[in-house]
């Protein structure tokens, strides 16, 4: 396995000089490996981890949608999922085994905005049979990185008679 390929997988918060100090490297040798992941499309881009309940984070709201579909003849579920995958609203989509087919992560503004995207283009695709959608309501982890939680809102609250 490319060694920097490896680095990404398992740290991928290092810089390209710490990089080319753990797989013995020089930082150009380090660059010339990314350039090619980056030419190969294996190595898309580098993504922040962000606590989207802070302030000016931009994000109000972020939803997990649950997608039925109906796969193509000779498509399967690839240009449906293709076609999602293309809305700004959409964050990430998978495909996936079980209950349902697709799996949508969507960030909006406002639950409403969330709402109106499933409502108005998610739901009336062609191949859509049905949707879920699950609003998150914290979150404790993201991408590898605890999200701090003030300390009032981790103690438990005082009950009065």
């Amino acid at each position: 396995m490319n060694p920097v390929f490896k680095l990404l997988l398992e740290g991928g918060h290092l810089s390209t000089a710490q990089m080319a100090q753990v797989v013995g490297l020089s930082e150009v040798e380090v660059q010339q490996h990314l350039e090619q992941l980056k030419k190969d499309k294996i190595f898309l881009g580098w993504r922040p981890v962000l606590d989207l309940s802070r302030e000016g984070a931009g994000v109000a709201v972020r939803a997990v949608i649950e997608v039925k579909v109906t796969p193509e003849r000779g498509g399967g579920f690839n240009r449906l999922a293709e076609r999602l995958a293309r809305f700004d609203e959409v964050e990430s989509c998978y495909l996936m085994s079980g209950g349902y087919d697709l799996l949508v992560i969507v960030d909006g503004s406002s639950l409403q905005k969330v709402a109106g995207f499933v409502s108005e283009k998610l739901s009336t695709l062609e191949g859509v049979l049905s949707t879920s959608t699950h609003f998150m309501l914290r979150s404790y982890k993201e991408g590898g990185f605890l999200i701090e939680q003030n300390e009032s809102s981790s103690t438990r609250l005082t009950v009065a008679p």
